[in-house]
């Protein structure tokens, strides 16, 4: 630690601080800049000794935010700054006075000072998992006669090459598969059809890195999902994970059988496959309805949007334009002229140009609002896709758009989220522990309905050769039984929307237990990914590079030899590896480490050529030996 650092932790000058050094018996260059952390520690449990004052009387209860700084500490707990600091210290923390750290490390520093502690609920979370929905069914109860039918939102999703956005192109009446480099879609990411005076709103999700992301947070903005099948093709693996996502979102689902017009095209094995993925359709006695078309004719495209309407009728979709404002980010990027924008679907109520707003960690004042044709627009209603412009920062895909009476509020709420996000990189990343290709999991969620989304995440996650054991799993925070458990089992808890009590979190750190809480589900696969991929064992991939003829020894060495030959095949390299082989037996192993071709250092001798090598190996070569030279690369493997 800086001698500079530690007389600001004690508040006194450098000078004063090495002359009270000396005073207290340390022993310390008066030249030195800098001491041991061990010794700092010691010199600063010295001399704040008689400065810490004790709370007396009944424990002083506390509220702490989810990050603040070591000064801000102090001031909230009336104690001077280095009793904090020491105590920090004690803790295994070195942090100087104006360095923030998270809530739990706050937490266990002011229990140890006799604190009871609690964490500051503040006045706005990030709103997640069902809020939409929740807010328009409250809304719904109050305020039935002022909601609407709505156009229904629809997300056409499938297998890759099966026609997803060519149908996307055909609905919307241009060809950006032709004009667009990559077959991509390249616009705001959702856009509007009418069909017999009714609107349908289109979410462009093929090969959608942000829709997948979006999906992953938890934001079911769709009402209906259209399954793109090709007919001479079939179900294949992303028709199954579009199946079990319907599944898993109750998002009622529409099935597109396409390229009915090929050869080879077969609808009745296409049906077939997917009543054993439990997609039963209409007319074999189930639900699920089927449209059969020709993506690139427009073939049967009519009776889709028809199809789209038939079953939005069913589900009734209804929303207040007059309500509160609500929509949820689809996708979002910095524009070099606009700077961040953002497109979202607006789900509730109506966004106007110049509303204040707050998306995650994004707020602003809506400069302008654009639609997927590009024009300007003042007002968006439910269902209606908009690309907006005026945000401070670039939101997440799935994240909530809520509009708020005055900037100031906007802004408080996305100060919230910036500093939880804060506080999460101040605790920094603990690595997940595992036992041998065990990873051993205790997950604890804020309700029981989380755990279906995590165990669908970590089913991605399976594989050969790291198992991945959940021994328990439940709803309610986490306390000292579960840290109990993770420490008997050497495993890590995962927390999901949920929060660490201070006894448990005290020890989790004597115990050594990783505890990683999450609040968005990609992160948390994200986690789990790195640490699975570095459990697996890596693939060491051997290349062939050629053989050599040994034409003569010129010194032997203890370990090493000077040799010359002639390269029969191939190359011979500089720090290549190389195998001894006399006849048909490999006799041994060894590397290359100098070459030279006519007496000249080279890096490489070709086929047909002779050398002079050092070489490296405990088995000596002979003449008429051969080299079997090759090269290895270790690779990472992947899920």
């Amino acid at each position: 630690m800086d001698i500079s650092t530690l007389s600001k932790q004690l508040n006194m000058s450098a000078q004063q601080l090495r002359f009270k050094i000396r005073e207290a018996g340390f022993f310390v260059s008066p030249k030195a800049n800098k001491i041991d952390n061990l010794l700092a520690k010691q010199i600063l449990n010295n001399l704040s000794q008689k400065k810490a004052p004790v709370p007396t009387g009944e424990p002083k209860e506390i509220s702490l935010p989810k990050v603040l700084s070591v000064k801000e500490l102090a001031s909230k707990l009336g104690l001077d700054i280095t009793v904090v600091i020491k105590k920090l210290i004690q803790n295994g923390v070195m942090a100087t006075i104006n360095e923030e750290i998270d809530y739990d490390t706050a937490a266990i520093v002011a229990a140890d000072l006799g604190f009871q502690v609690s964490e500051k609920q503040e006045s706005t979370i990030r709103l997640g998992l069902g809020y939409v929905s929740e807010a328009i069914k409250q809304e719904l109860v109050d305020k039935s006669g002022e909601f609407i039918i709505r156009p229904p939102i629809v997300a056409v999703m499938g297998h890759v090459d099966h026609g997803k956005t060519t149908l996307l192109d055909t609905i919307r009446k241009t060809k950006v598969v032709e004009t667009e480099a990559g077959r991509i879609t390249q616009h705001i990411g959702a856009y509007q059809v009418s069909r017999n005076g009714k609107l349908v709103t289109f979410l462009d999700t093929p090969g959608h890195e942000a829709f997948a992301a979006m999906r992953a947070r938890g934001a079911n903005v769709t009402d209906i999902i259209v399954l793109v099948v090709a007919a001479d093709d079939g179900v294949k693996p992303q028709t199954i994970e579009v199946i079990n996502r319907a599944k898993l979102t109750a998002t009622p689902l529409i099935v597109v059988i396409n390229k009915v017009d090929r050869p080879d095209a077969n609808i009745e094995r296409v049906k077939k496959e997917l009543s054993d993925y439990g997609v039963l359709i209409e007319e074999w006695g189930g639900t699920v309805p089927v449209a059969k078309i020709s993506a690139l004719t427009g073939a049967g495209v009519d009776e889709l949007l028809d199809l789209i309407l038939l079953q939005a009728e069913v589900l009734d979709l209804k929303a207040n334009p007059k309500g509160a404002t609500l929509a949820t980010v689809i996708e979002s990027h910095v524009s070099r002229t606009l700077g961040p924008v953002a497109t979202v679907v607006v789900q509730n109520g109506s966004l106007n140009l110049s509303d204040f707003f707050a998306a995650g960690k994004a707020y602003g004042k809506i400069r302008s609002m654009l639609d997927a044709k590009g024009m300007k627009i003042k007002t968006a209603g439910p269902a209606t896709p908009v690309l907006i412009t005026g945000l401070s920062d670039v939101p997440t895909a799935g994240d909530i758009l809520k509009t708020y009476t005055i900037l100031d509020e906007a802004k408080a709420y996305a100060e919230v989220i910036v500093k939880s996000e804060r506080a999460k990189k101040i605790a920094g990343h603990k690595r997940l522990s595992f036992t041998g290709k065990d990873l051993n999991l205790i997950i604890k969620v804020d309700v029981l309905g989380s755990l279906e989304a995590i165990n669908e995440v970590l089913s991605k996650l399976k594989n050969t050769e790291v198992k991945l054991n959940i021994l328990e799993e439940g709803a309610g925070e986490i306390n000292e039984n579960d840290v109990l458990r993770a420490a008997a089992a050497n495993a890590t808890i995962i927390g999901f929307h949920t929060r660490l009590n201070v006894q448990a979190a005290k020890l989790a750190q004597a115990k050594k237990v990783p505890v990683q809480i999450y609040d968005v589900i990609y992160e948390l696969l994200e986690d789990l990914t790195r640490q699975v991929v570095d459990m697996l064992t890596p693939e060491v991939l051997r290349t062939e590079l050629g053989r050599a003829k040994i034409l003569a020894i010129f010194r032997t060495e203890k370990d090493k030899m000077i040799i010359g030959g002639s390269v029969a095949e191939g190359k011979i390299k500089q720090d290549a590896q190389f195998e001894i082989k006399r006849g048909d037996i490999i006799v041994g192993k060894g590397q290359v480490l100098e070459l030279q071709q006519n007496k000249i250092k080279s890096n490489e001798v070709l086929r047909g050529s002779e050398f002079g090598a050092s070489i490296k190996g405990l088995v000596k070569i002979e003449v008429s030996d051969v080299l079997v030279l090759f090269e290895e690369t270790v690779r990472k493997k992947t899920l």
